[in-house]
């Protein structure tokens, strides 16, 4: 990773912006790029701050950017992130450090206060067009508890210690929080049917995981470094990759995922820089004694010594009757990011390896982000072992599975002692009946 702490991680810098001091998510230490529109105007990039989002377009018109702040301003005038992901992190800290020292100095309120616009005006959108998705399987609790389920005698296969494991999902159904999740169809097939049939999914899930932004990319043909392989990281989000898990049983062998996984992938909107998140980088999990050491081309002393990252993530579920009851949503999960065997700089230095091209916003996602323990399962497979132990809501109602009506909410929070917490705001989806 190429971050540095900075004068913008300052825990004592204080903003003019009203209610951004001590804000939950997003103080002036965060500053995470989106793409908002108003009313019937075009999309374009934004900085959000406590409850305010900074147009970036308004921002460069008015004079108040240059040098390479002004190139990552202007790159983000457009209804996706792309060209500025492109740019890399120079222009990208240039920004950041820009925006802090204005949002910080009640000499630049005046000509900035204006160009403020209020969260509750806006509407969110994808922050990058997409070209590609990749999906990873890092969680070693959540590889191990679902491999228990399916293959009792060998839940771990022998391949994931040594490689990281991933597939490519369908980028064209990857869609912001707050989309609806539409129940999918698929075919099934119960274990004493003697044929499969065709329906909707009855064991819908949600799998907690975090989302990694790409930002220059690599040429075809030209693998990335592992040492290298951190600066292209532009920021993360969080990811729920919607599973229905009856149609991925009957359909996964011999090639994996396919219907089960591409009907719906939600993102939160806002990409928490790398350069937001270089006070919360924390050294790799040491592998457990007897584990294989990841070939050359995955290693490197830098990045197992700041390639994790102390965040906190969380999954809560509100049914249709907890919500006309007025009940708040209902948390089942609370998992630490580092629950994972693979840094984000090894998936990176992998897909490459065999001369993949990566481009400007594509998206990994981690896979799921499982704690050791029960009450940090990042899906309800796990939690619910199966559907063989049912969780209950605080109406009284059971769930193996997502019915229709549930909501999933994920939050994460990023901290660090002598630094503000910041966090990723929400990544939402309703259950509903399919078509």
């Amino acid at each position: 990773m190429t971050s540095e702490i900075d004068e913008t991680h300052d825990p004592s810098r204080r903003s003019w912006v009203a209610g951004a001091d001590g804000h939950a998510d997003f103080p002036i230490q965060n500053l995470p790029l989106g793409v908002f529109s108003t009313g019937s105007g075009p999309s374009r990039g934004g900085v959000r701050i406590g409850d305010r989002v900074v147009d970036l377009t308004a921002l460069c018109a008015v004079g108040l950017l240059e040098g390479d702040a002004l190139t990552a301003g202007r790159a983000a005038n457009g209804a996706d992130l792309n060209p500025l992901l492109a740019l890399g992190a120079g222009p990208r800290r240039a920004l950041r450090r820009r925006l802090s020292e204005m949002l910080s100095d009640p000499r630049h309120q005046a000509a900035v206060e204006p160009i403020l616009v209020d969260l509750a005006r806006c509407r969110m959108h994808l922050p990058a067009s997409i070209g590609d998705y990749t999906d990873f399987y890092v969680g070693i609790n959540h590889a191990t508890n679902i491999g228990r389920l399916l293959r009792p005698d060998n839940p771990l296969l022998p391949n994931y210690k040594h490689v990281p494991i991933g597939y490519h999902g369908r980028a064209s159904s990857v869609r912001v929080s707050g989309e609806p999740v539409r129940r999918p169809s698929g075919q099934t097939k119960a274990p004493d049917a003697e044929a499969p049939t065709v329906g909707p999914s009855r064991r819908l899930d949600y799998e907690l995981e975090l989302g990694v932004w790409i930002g220059p990319g690599n040429a075809l043909g030209q693998p990335v470094a592992i040492a290298d392989a951190g600066a292209q990281v532009a920021g993360l989000c969080l990811l729920n990759d919607w599973s229905a898990r009856d149609v991925q049983a009957w359909e996964y062998q011999p090639l994996g995922p396919f219907l089960a996984k591409n009907f719906l992938t939600s993102v939160s909107p806002w990409v928490v820089t790398a350069e937001a998140l270089a006070p919360f980088r924390i050294s790799q999990a040491a592998r457990p004694e007897g584990d294989p050491k990841p070939l050359p081309y995955l290693w490197d002393d830098g990045d197992q010594a700041g390639g994790a990252y102390a965040l906190t993530l969380e999954v809560a579920i509100g049914s249709a009757r907890m919500r006309d009851q007025g009940l708040p949503p209902h948390r089942l999960s609370q998992v630490a990011a580092s629950n994972m065997y693979w840094t984000l700089a090894q998936l990176v230095a992998h897909h490459t390896c065999g001369g993949c091209n990566l481009r400007p916003g594509d998206l990994l996602g981690t896979g799921t982000i499982s704690a050791p323990t029960d009450d940090g399962l990042g899906s309800l497979m796990e939690i619910s072992r199966g559907g063989q132990a049912p969780i209950t809501l605080p109406t009284g109602e059971t769930r193996s599975f997502l019915e229709d009506g549930d909501e999933v909410v994920f939050t994460g929070k990023a901290h660090a002692e002598g630094f503000v917490p910041i966090g990723f705001g929400e990544c939402r989806g309703v259950v509903v009946a399919g078509r």
